[in-house]
């Protein structure tokens, strides 16, 4: 599960890094990035191959949905069962992207059952950005207006975060991101489910932040800031140094 995630850099730096062409989108730097908002994606243009980045809705709207609501359902897409989904499986095959990020959250049960959970935050140890895998998709509403929306890809746990929740985001590593953005001539289903596997645990960090993140109206740089007050479990981290 990936309900609220952190992009910080700006749309020059996310080019920069991803090598996209052509012109940047307007965006405001979020740390409480929730569905429906806009976010970044990168996409490969069909016709020239080139890296684009984009700002697209985030809750994936099947082109075949009745109305736009649907997508607040889909923000993320099981690894396990995108070729079988009817909602997803035109898009794992024709429309793949990469949803850059610079951490994202977790929450943790941690007091008695139905008390508040905790939430944490999680990013590269290095504090280089992520690539989530994603799906994009066009909906045409009634009117005509057309919505591009996308989902993240979630995979099992790795035994880090499996403290905290049972799944997380498929992170890519830059050697993958050519055969999932399709770069590379049919790319096969086997090969790219092969991509969608958890992450190593000590290219992760993972650290305790305070209850405002639970308000999707809360945001700014100090949602990253560590917790001091919280009793979080052992062989967690502190906050990397963003790259």
């Amino acid at each position: 599960m990936c309900g609220r995630y952190v992009l910080q850099r700006g749309p020059a730096a996310l080019a920069a890094h991803f090598g996209t062409v052509g012109p940047l989108p307007n965006f405001a730097p979020s740390w409480n990035l929730a569905p429906t908002q806009d976010g970044l994606v990168v996409r490969r243009h069909p016709e020239t191959g080139a890296r684009h980045l984009d700002a697209l809705r985030w809750g994936l709207v099947p082109h075949w949905a009745r109305d736009a609501s649907l997508g607040a359902r889909l923000i993320n897409a099981r690894a396990e069962s995108l070729a079988e989904k009817p909602a997803f499986r035109d898009a794992f095959r024709k429309r793949r992207c990469l949803v850059p990020a610079d951490a994202f959250y977790e929450w943790r049960q941690e007091g008695a059952p139905g008390s508040p959970k905790r939430p944490y935050a999680v990013a590269r140890a290095d504090g280089a950005p992520m690539a989530f895998a994603g799906l994009w998709e066009g909906w045409r509403a009634p009117d005509g207006t057309v919505v591009r929306s996308y989902a993240i890809v979630t995979t099992a746990a790795n035994a880090k975060l499996a403290a905290l929740h049972a799944r997380m985001p498929a992170i890519l590593p830059p050697e993958a991101w050519p055969l999932w953005l399709g770069e590379e001539e049919a790319p096969t289903e086997a090969a790219l489910r092969a991509l969608l596997r958890p992450f190593p645990d000590a290219g992760l960090a993972v650290w305790p932040v305070s209850p405002r993140v639970n308000r999707a109206g809360q945001n700014g740089a100090g949602l990253l800031a560590r917790d001091a007050s919280a009793s979080p479990p052992p062989g967690l981290d502190d906050p990397p140094p963003f790259a």
